[in-house]
């Protein structure tokens, strides 16, 4: 287990303000009013599911985190949300480990592997420690091997992060720390183009599916004991 301070984010969205994260995994009247749902309750694993039902899992609940340790040996599957989505807008807030690599995905399907041969994912890594190079479409904010983050808005490892992630119709927005970091449209000639050139041009089910789980990757770094905490996971399902 790693143990990082507490540092919140303070920026604002373009006419969405950064909620408090001091009350932890709750929810306040207003966003009860405007449709928003909890997804971890700050105590359980209740709402949740190890990808394909896999073993050795290294998530935990500690201290109203979510949390994942890269663990001995090379098995770690990520997790997933019981409730499928298909538009949607998700709020996370994060921190990750110094040399630490995970993610958050969504659209996810169980037919494959591994969450992300079906899910775009919305890149989380320590840019700047890594211990290998990593090009602009690996860093944070990235829709992983497929755009490559517009501007730096992340916090250092071991700070929180705010993520807000909207998917609408295939209309897609990472933003992080109040800053849009991506924007692309599923499924679109650009799309098409940049899959079938890239690291997806032999994973025909890689954003495929028109609706999915939640995912988030388990620590994906190959240095032990890094890891990946989240909590104030919040969704609100798009009409």
């Amino acid at each position: 287990m790693f143990v990082i301070a507490l540092i919140l984010p303070a920026s604002t969205f373009a006419n969405r303000k950064i909620k408090d994260t001091t009350a932890n995994n709750q929810l306040s009247k207003q966003e009860i009013k405007d449709g928003w749902q909890l997804l971890f309750d700050g105590s359980t694993l209740n709402g949740w599911k190890i990808f394909k039902g896999e073993t050795s899992s290294s998530w935990q609940v500690v201290d109203g985190m979510l949390c994942s340790t890269k663990p001995t040996g090379d098995k770690n599957p990520d997790i997933i949300s019981n409730m499928m989505y298909e538009s949607f807008e998700l709020q996370v807030d994060w921190k990750i480990s110094p040399e630490g690599n995970s993610g958050i995905l969504y659209h996810v399907t169980e037919e494959y592997d591994n969450t992300f041969e079906s899910g775009p994912e919305y890149q989380l890594i320590d840019d700047e420690g890594f211990p290998e190079k990593i090009q602009d479409w690996q860093k944070t904010g990235a829709n992983y091997a497929m755009n490559a983050p517009m501007l730096k808005a992340y916090n250092k490892p071991g700070e929180w992060n705010h993520t807000l992630i909207i998917v609408n119709k295939g209309h897609v927005e990472h933003w992080l720390n109040g800053k849009k970091v991506v924007e692309y449209e599923m499924w679109s000639d650009a799309w098409k183009k940049a899959k079938e050139e890239g690291k997806w041009k032999d994973h025909p089910g890689y954003g495929a599916a028109k609706q999915g789980y939640i995912a988030f990757q388990a620590s994906h770094s190959n240095v032990q004991n890094t890891g990946v905490c989240f909590k104030n996971i919040k969704i609100k399902v798009l009409k």
